[in-house]
């Protein structure tokens, strides 16, 4: 973007007592996004046009899309600019290939919509009449392009104009017909529809009018996942639901549980029919693929069991070609009809990260930690500064990791949610034994001219054990390591081989901690702690009466002491004796703070707009630029920046551009 400048009114005593003056540093092209690679893919829609395009949804509002069958994924626009919209239905208008139209929904809220595009996704617009509704489902109907049938969680919807005009097609309110999870229509009939719920499936023959329940041979109270219906015989129909899957040969009128599935795989989220071959289904459970080659009489398991699909994609021209969507892994290919998949995640990610270390000898080498992706997530390596990744992983056994850090000799630690690891030789080690406090002997009174008493060994209070609850922070200097562990603090005088428990800070809910030199504050939520002799000694000190809750902290080697929170970020320079307010009209709503030494700055980022911002030490000069991302934190690697998104994986700055400073009032 370009330079901007801004001026500021006069800042009164008690929010500022030092001026800070206003510059952007922001670089003229965006920040790219890296990976890494992986993360929870949705939904998919083939282009009718182009059989090596199809469309990829996602669980934070991304519609990707790939022109070479899967191979490489581009973003391509987020939909309805918001990164909590649950993109499950991509459906591509069978009469108008740049006709896309998608319903969205949200996760812990009733809240979605349906959005539809003219230009093949570059650019979206919601339904007005559809928003705020939460659509699990949505499917053009086979004989008749302009029909479109959306399940919402308050009913059936019906639009007759391709998407334009919406109309509820069940009973307003009814305790039956809600919930829709899943829809199909018959190929040559539009007015009979069928809806699952998460209470069993329902029919209507006659467009909405009238609606029967279809559950002859259905476990009562199954939610149903997903419905197909065999193009070229619409009496057989397929159900999947919570209770395994089922089969109709009589148009639903009753249906029969087919076998060859274990019961722990009963979850089948999507089931699919080769466009080629009726008697081929697949089915994507939460136990792996499994794929059936004489119309559900036998199945086979084509996965791991740790894989859970979303969905499946089958190509219409080349049915060997199959795609799956699936939670924590991506995206995986095959090349063989299913039976022996490969990932295929190039340009997709969809990662949390959460956690960023740096070798202190080659600063091109980075970890990043991520959480919920179990085994396919844990730690990833970059040696180029950023732009490729590797899973780094083993020994962390699916443990989300919250904390990372290098040691003096660039040894790298994790926090995870479950104790501290430590890498050795490409493996990760349980590294969180809290060896026993050093209790020294009770002194005893000497005679006078008795002799010297003999040395007594020191007692330990107690067996070694291991720190097995969550780590959210360290803090390094030099091989001296300090990890904030939920109601303790540990130290390391060891580069993490062995830890002792920070007696005085035992009790109280700590989640972040920061060293320069002697110096090191621990903090919590409503607490602080300063320590000025490397740790030997500490006192509680004041928390800022302004921050409700401490999400963020740092210290500068001024002494400076950072911390910032919903209400903004704030500054001590006397331990706490004081507090103030650093910029009260952009600095609100803080998520993190660095400071960068090489710099001299400090870097901060705030949950909501996408800028960063930088403030000199000790000029205490205010500078940003615009990032394009929402950000947990950015941490500077040569000359540009690193940004770890919410859900979007690690982006980078091109190159720090330099740009002039406007002076702000005093």
């Amino acid at each position: 973007m370009a330079p901007q400048y801004l001026r500021f009114p006069l800042l009164s005593s008690t929010v500022l007592a030092f001026s800070l003056a206003l510059s952007s540093f922001a670089s003229a092209a965006p920040w790219l996004p890296t990976g890494p690679e992986g993360g929870d893919a949705r939904s998919f829609a083939g282009d009718p046009t182009d059989h090596l395009h199809i469309y990829l949804g996602t669980l934070t509002g991304w519609i990707y899309d790939t022109h070479d069958g899967g191979k490489h994924w581009s973003r391509l626009a987020r939909v309805g600019q918001r990164d909590d919209l649950v993109l499950d239905n991509i459906v591509v208008d069978p009469s108008n290939a740049k006709h896309l139209i998608v319903g969205a929904h949200v996760i812990d809220r009733p809240d979605g919509g349906i959005y539809s595009s003219v230009d093949s996704g570059k650019t979206w617009t919601s339904s007005p009449q559809m928003k705020g509704h939460s659509v699990l489902a949505l499917s053009f109907a086979p004989s008749d392009p302009k029909i479109l049938i959306a399940g919402a969680l308050d009913g059936v919807y019906r639009s007759t104009d391709s998407g334009h005009d919406w109309k509820l097609i069940t009973p307003a309110g009814s305790t039956e017909l809600h919930e829709i999870e899943s829809i199909a229509i018959d190929p040559k009939d539009p007015l009979t529809i069928y809806a699952g719920t998460w209470h069993l499936p329902w029919k209507t023959s006659d467009g909405g009018a009238n609606w029967h329940n279809i559950k002859e041979g259905i476990i009562d109270d199954s939610d149903v996942f997903s419905i197909i219906v065999d193009p070229k015989n619409p009496q057989v129909v397929y159900a999947s639901a919570c209770s395994g899957i089922y089969k109709s040969d009589s148009s639903g009128t009753q249906f029969k549980k087919v076998q060859g599935i274990p019961s722990t795989a009963r979850r089948t989220r999507v089931l699919m029919q080769d466009p080629t071959r009726s008697d081929v289904v697949y089915a994507g459970t939460t136990e792996g693929l499994f794929r059936t080659a004489d119309s559900g009489k036998t199945w086979v398991r084509n996965t791991p069991t740790d894989v859970i699909v979303n969905d499946v994609f089958v190509d219409p021209q080349h049915p060997e070609h199959v795609l799956l969507a699936t939670d924590r892994g991506g995206i995986v290919a095959a090349e063989d009809g299913g039976f022996s998949f490969h990932a295929s995640n190039s340009g997709f990610s969809a990662r949390q990260i959460t956690a960023f270390a740096q070798s202190p000898t080659n600063p091109s080498e980075l970890a990043v930690g991520v959480v919920n992706d179990k085994t396919f997530g844990g730690v990833f390596s970059s040696s180029d500064g950023g732009i490729n990744w590797m899973q780094q992983s083993e020994g962390l056994m699916g443990r989300d990791v919250f904390a990372l850090t290098r040691t003096a000799d660039d040894t790298l630690l994790a926090g995870t949610s479950h104790g501290i690891f430590r890498l050795e030789a490409g493996k990760w080690k349980e590294s969180g034994l809290i060896n026993p406090v050093v209790v020294p002997p009770v002194a005893r009174p000497r005679r006078k001219g008795a002799p010297a008493p003999k040395p007594v060994a020191r007692k330990a209070s107690g067996p070694a054990k291991h720190l097995d609850g969550a780590v959210y922070a360290f803090a390094s200097s030099g091989n001296t390591v300090y990890a904030a562990g939920g109601d303790t603090v540990v130290v390391s005088q060891t580069g993490g081989i062995g830890w002792q428990i920070v007696e005085p800070l035992k009790g109280k809910e700590w989640r972040n901690v920061a060293v320069q030199g002697n110096r090191v504050v621990a903090g919590g939520l409503k607490v602080l702690a300063l320590s000025t002799n490397g740790g030997a000694d500490w006192h509680e000190i004041s928390a800022p009466p302004s921050i409700s809750l401490m999400r963020a902290l740092s210290m500068d080697d001024t002494g400076g002491i950072w911390v910032g929170g919903r209400e903004g970020l704030v500054l001590s320079k006397d331990d706490g004796a004081t507090w103030t307010k650093v910029h009260e009209t952009y600095l609100n709503d803080v998520n993190n703070i660095f400071f960068d030494k090489a710099g001299e700055r400090v870097l901060v980022t705030n949950n909501r707009p996408t800028m960063v911002y930088a403030i000199s030490i000790p000029a205490m000069k205010f500078s940003y630029m615009e990032s394009g991302w929402n950000l947990r934190f950015v941490r500077p690697v040569g000359d540009h920046l690193v940004g770890a998104t919410f859900f979007d994986g690690v982006v980078l700055q091109p190159r720090m551009m330099d740009s002039p400073v406007s002076s702000a009032s005093k």
